[in-house]
C-alpha cells in the first residue's frame, strides 16, 4: 500500500524520536496499524489513517476496542487531518495521544538550535528533585503542546532534561516540568 509520503516520514520520525521498535504491522481498508514497544516495556498500537477528512470519536472508539481486545496500554492515531474538539477530550480519558498533521517530518533534533530533550524515568525524576531540594512545581515548566514535549511523548507530571551545548560551559544541563496546555 502507499501511503502519504510524508506521513509515511512522520511515522518513521515518530518512531525515532520516542525509540520504539515495531512488533508488527497490519494493514487494514486502507490504513494500517503497528504495534510497537517503547522504551519502558509497554505495548503500544499507533493507527495511520491517510484521510484529510475530519478525525471523530468513531475512529477514536475503534482504536479503544482494537486497545482492550489486543490488552495494549494504549493508542495512537496519526492522520493528515484534523481532529474533533471531542475527539480531543475524548483522546486524554481514553490513553489515545492524537498525533497533530503539524507534527514534524524530520527530526528536530538534528537542528543545531534544538537541545536535545529526554523524559527522566522515575527514579531519576526523584533522584533530580532530591538533589536540588524543590517540588516539581517549583521548577520550569513546558507545556504538553511544545513541539519537542509532543516529538518525545512527554505527558503532564513528567520531568525533561535538557542538554544544551556551550562554547563557555561545555554542556549545560536544565530540567523542565511537564503540564497539561
Amino acid at each position: 500500500m502507499t501511503l502519504d509520503p510524508i506521513l509515511e516520514r512522520k511515522v518513521k520520525v515518530l518512531m525515532e524520536l520516542r525509540k520504539y521498535k515495531m512488533l508488527e504491522r497490519e494493514e487494514k481498508e486502507g490504513s494500517y496499524y503497528m504495534i510497537v514497544k517503547t522504551s519502558s516495556g509497554e505495548k503500544l498500537i499507533i493507527w495511520v489513517l491517510p484521510t484529510h477528512d475530519a478525525v471523530g470519536v468513531k475512529y477514536l472508539n475503534q482504536l479503544a476496542k482494537e486497545v482492550e481486545s489486543r490488552e495494549l496500554d494504549g493508542g495512537i492515531i496519526i492522520s493528515s487531518g484534523r481532529y474533533t474538539l471531542s475527539a480531543k477530550s475524548n483522546g486524554r480519558k481514553s490513553k489515545i495521544e492524537l498525533i497533530p498533521p503539524i507534527f514534524p517530518s524530520f527530526n528536530i533534533f538534528k537542528h543545531h538550535l534544538v537541545p536535545l530533550h529526554e523524559i527522566l524515568t522515575p527514579e531519576e525524576k526523584m533522584k533530580v528533585l532530591k538533589e536540588y531540594r524543590v517540588k516539581p512545581y517549583q521548577l520550569p515548566r513546558i507545556k504538553t503542546s511544545d513541539p519537542v514535549a509532543k516529538a518525545i511523548g512527554a505527558k503532564p507530571g513528567d520531568l525533561i532534561k535538557i542538554i544544551r551545548k556551550s562554547p563557555t560551559a561545555g554542556d549545560y544541563v536544565s530540567y523542565r516540568y511537564v503540564v497539561e496546555g
